[in-house]
């Protein structure tokens, strides 16, 4: 890899570049990674229902109607303005939550009868496609169609995989995310702007994928500044300046309905959410050690630790500029903020570059290690994705 901004699109590696996007081609190329990814959460679906089977519960509640999806819901059917105050006196606003989907939910179930909590699934099915997709789409531009469709697999396979099934926001904000990354990548800056935009309405981390874009941006053109008349530079100033549009536009609408400049991270606040640090994720997992529950603690520092190695294994291996900060930023905001500690593998679950350095491994020529690890791995996430979802579930 010779080129941390450009990998492997010769046209991408000035600021005019726009080369063909493979995401337009023909579906046929990423049939393989969307038809794993398919099977992988079927198994999982399946894995839930048997589970549901057994404790009496219901897959579909599961999916559609508890913790973050019913704010979703009621976001979609009545809008914003819904405050709910605890003894504790914490005060949770659904201010909280950004729109897309519930605008897409409302929207659905307005052209099909469905209920918004089920066109909240139907947006996820077809998000989480969209996502796979959108990562083969990168790793096959990076390192081939074999390294991307086992990366999907991975991607796919991840221990809370579970909830790219659920009416939640991550499969849609993957998607997204995905698709700017790749549009970065190709030189497609308009594309990769609009897809940032819709990313920032989708989920505070909508950051990450601006950041990931500037900061690409920023190289390439300075890497230009000699070429007065550098073919296709408005397109991507246009990027840059779609990109932040649906973050700061839903941070901004929320400071005017607050009356304060700081009125999402007052609204944050009152979840108990922001950034420290990590200071109190310190001290929940130095509370775990010191208790009986110290297996836990010992298993929260193994994570952290593996997902620090997977990151410095992306910078060795020199992986893309915007992946790099994409990852890096997700990464820091997971592991410094302050609340819901049972919540980090669910908001590290968009940062797929991190599974790079796994997916060339298992894609490597005559390897033979691909299918019986992806296997365990999918069995392995189906099975624990129905523990989780059936007991204490993502909060």
């Amino acid at each position: 890899m010779t080129d941390l901004v450009s990998p492997v699109v010769p046209e991408a590696r000035t600021a005019g570049a726009a080369p063909a996007p493979r995401a337009r081609g023909p579906l046929r190329r990423a049939a393989p990674a969307l038809l794993v990814y398919a099977a992988v959460r079927a198994l999982g679906i399946v894995a839930l229902a048997l589970w549901g089977c057994v404790r009496g519960s219901s897959p579909h509640h599961l999916l559609s109607a508890r913790w973050d999806s019913v704010w979703y819901s009621r976001i979609a059917e009545d809008g914003y303005g819904f405050t709910l105050r605890l003894a504790d006196g914490a005060v949770h606003s659904d201010l909280a939550f950004f729109p897309l989907l519930p605008w897409l939910e409302r929207a659905l179930s307005a052209l099909l009868p469905l209920s918004v909590s089920d066109a909240g699934l139907v947006v996820s099915a077809l998000s989480s496609l969209g996502a796979a997709w959108g990562i083969f789409a990168v790793g096959e531009v990076l390192h081939g169609r074999r390294a991307g469709v086992v990366l999907v697999a991975l991607w796919a396979a991840l221990p809370v995989g579970v909830v790219q099934s659920m009416a939640y926001s991550e499969s849609l904000f993957t998607a997204l995310a995905a698709w700017s990354l790749y549009a970065v990548l190709t030189g497609w800056w308009v594309w990769a702007g609009g897809c940032a935009a819709a990313a920032g309405l989708t989920r505070p981390v909508g950051a990450a994928v601006v950041a990931a874009l500037w900061l690409t941006a920023a190289v390439t053109l300075w890497r230009g500044r000699g070429e007065r008349r550098a073919p296709g530079r408005a397109r991507l100033w246009l990027g840059v300046v779609l990109a932040p549009l649906g973050w700061l536009g839903y941070v901004a609408w929320v400071g005017v309905r607050t009356g304060s400049v700081t009125g999402y991270l007052d609204v944050q606040g009152g979840w108990g959410n922001g950034s420290d640090g990590g200071l109190a994720f310190a001290r929940f997992v130095a509370g775990q050690l010191g208790g009986p529950a110290w297996p836990a603690g010992l298993g929260l520092l193994a994570g952290v630790a593996l997902v620090l190695a997977l990151y410095a294994a992306g910078v060795r291996a020199r992986q893309p500029l915007p992946l790099l900060v994409y990852a890096g930023v997700i990464v820091a905001l997971a592991l410094t903020a302050k609340g819901y500690f049972g919540s980090k593998p669910r908001l590290l679950m968009p940062a797929f570059p991190l599974l790079l350095p796994v997916a060339l491994w298992l894609a490597r020529p005559r390897s033979r290690a691909a299918v019986p690890v992806l296997a365990v791995l999918a069995v392995g996430s189906a099975l624990y994705g129905a523990f989780w979802l059936g007991g204490s579930g993502p909060p």
